[in-house]
């Protein structure tokens, strides 16, 4: 076969990232690395109880998602995540306001 199609990529200085031109991209600018902060909440017994505690928790600036771990009878394991620390007086207001409380270790 001697028909080949040129792509153009050595003419425009382009092609896979082994062998392109360096972007323009800092690699050495810092990159935020998400938070994540695990709390146990005394109290919750079932899902809505978990969907008021996210709620809640969800509604502070900066918090980007809550995971619930219901340990109904027990305490239940919540984590927060964040792209950076959130205020723990933040995170004890929101719970206490779905009515529930901080455990400071498992039941």
């Amino acid at each position: 076969m001697t028909d080949r199609i040129e792509l153009g990529l050595k003419d425009a200085n382009a092609g896979c990232a082994c062998c392109a031109a360096p972007s323009s991209v800092d690699a050495s600018a810092p990159v935020a690395a998400p938070v994540s902060a695990e709390i146990l909440v005394a109290g919750m017994t079932c899902s809505h109880c978990a969907s008021s505690v996210s709620d809640e928790l969800n509604a502070i600036d900066g918090v980007d998602g809550v995971t619930v771990d219901l340990n109904a009878g027990g305490a239940s394991r919540v984590i927060v995540h964040s792209a950076a620390p959130i205020d723990p007086t933040a995170v004890r207001a929101a719970v206490e306001e779905a009515g529930y409380t901080l455990a400071t270790s498992p039941i």
